[in-house]
């Protein structure tokens, strides 16, 4: 017996269970890409209802930030987010750095701007290779993958580390861009854009992919709104909302760039709203190369926030002084007893840190807002009425994050 899709808003229980049962998608599943669990409620292939559950690491990333120091936390920020952990140490530092009531200099904004953008290519070149590799469109998996190591690169170059980066401090960064890195980030800038064009050609029109993923898990603009939505699946669905130029931050606001939408907010427009957003992101490090600035990457060793450099450390008494406090003491900074929220947008939306000073070194209260919980929380919306397989296309494009589940 089938049902018509407009009957599955109806809750299970009200239905006959002699037709349904049940089906454990995950914790360990291949086409989940990471450690989260769906039960499922089935009638033959067709889902009636779907319950995810999250809790499998059991990491406790939150309250190890109300342990360790503003700058200590930016190892397990990495953690929270391993796909594109750059954004993650921006968006830490960017909440302490509001608490703290500190202004970077200008190269570091710029640098910053950078890192993240690359950080936002590499993300949604797995989201979507690996919703190209779970549709069967192993060519494409292969040609996002190469492209991904290129970023890695680059990043150790930049700091000496390929995948948790730790790259950014309070009132700065830990390395500044050698000519190495720059020469490394242009040449990415020139060859990028045609294997955009390649992976576009193969999955565009791909027949196969395209029947899986158009008219799959609508969302709806109303409904993204209303279920805090955020990030390319936001814009998918036609919400016009971008941190970057709504609420601007780093240097953002001295770059042009467009905001990629969509009106459908079925999965084929997830794709291609990522697809659009990396061409973005290639014109904002561009231009962010282009404007540059010189000068110093932290803030003067004058506001005790910034780690000295080697040469202060060894050659001046103010930097040793400086070095001490912050590295063997609890008296570095001067942290004021308020609170604080800033977020950044982040490769799959807002990414925001509430932070709690008491005064002390770390936080007294620290909590995130990761945009994986919110959306992972709407999939049994997006599932119902679909068929088993429509699962890997559904949970592929929303680009599920377990770490930022479980905190």
């Amino acid at each position: 017996m089938s049902i018509a899709p407009a009957e599955f808003d109806a809750p299970p229980e009200r239905r006959s269970e002699d037709y349904l049962w049940t089906l454990n998608f995950g914790p360990q599943h291949p086409a989940t890409h990471t450690t989260l669990r769906l039960v499922l409620k089935l009638e033959g292939e067709r889902v009636v209802d779907a319950m995810p559950e999250m809790g499998y690491l059991h990491s406790g990333f939150e309250k190890i930030g109300e342990h360790l120091t503003f700058n200590q936390y930016v190892t397990v920020t990495d953690r929270m987010n391993y796909i594109s952990p750059m954004a993650n140490n921006v968006a830490w530092h960017h909440a302490v750095e509001k608490l703290l009531g500190i202004e970077l200099t200008p190269r570091c904004t710029f640098i910053r701007t950078i890192i993240a953008e690359l950080a936002r290519i590499s993300d949604h070149l797995l989201c979507n290779g690996a919703v190209g590799l779970d549709t069967g469109a192993f060519t494409f998996f292969l040609y996002a993958f190469y492209q991904r190591e290129v970023i890695y690169d680059i990043f150790e170059t930049l700091c000496g580390a390929r995948f948790t980066n730790s790259y950014t401090r309070v009132g700065g960064v830990s390395q500044d861009m050698t000519p190495l890195v720059i020469e490394k980030i242009r040449s990415f800038l020139k060859t990028f854009p045609k294997t955009l064009d390649d992976m576009e050609r193969l999955l565009n029109r791909n027949r196969i992919f395209v029947d899986r993923t158009k008219g799959v898990g609508v969302l709806t603009k109303a409904e993204a709104i209303n279920r805090g939505a955020t990030g390319p699946v936001a814009r998918a669905s036609g919400v016009t909302r971008d941190l970057r130029r709504d609420e601007p931050y780093l240097a953002y606001a001295d770059l042009d760039f467009q905001v990629c939408c969509a009106s459908a907010g079925d999965c084929y427009a997830r794709y291609l709203v990522r697809m659009q957003e990396m061409r973005e992101s290639l014109k904002i490090v561009e231009q962010a190369l282009e404007k540059l600035p010189g000068g110093p990457i932290n803030v003067g060793i004058d506001q005790r926030t910034a780690l000295p450099t080697k040469k202060q450390v060894y050659s001046t008494i103010e930097g040793t002084i400086s070095h001490f406090e912050l590295s063997m003491s609890n008296r570095g900074f001067e942290v004021p007893c308020e609170e604080s929220y800033a977020a950044i947008e982040a490769p799959n939306g807002e990414l925001g840190f509430y932070i709690v000073g008491d005064g002390e070194d770390a936080a007294y209260r620290a909590r995130c807002r990761p945009p994986s919980v919110l959306h992972f929380a709407m999939f049994p919306h997006l599932i119902r009425g679909h068929t088993l397989s429509d699962i890997v296309a559904v949970l592929g494009s929303l680009n599920i994050i377990a770490a930022e589940l479980d905190r």
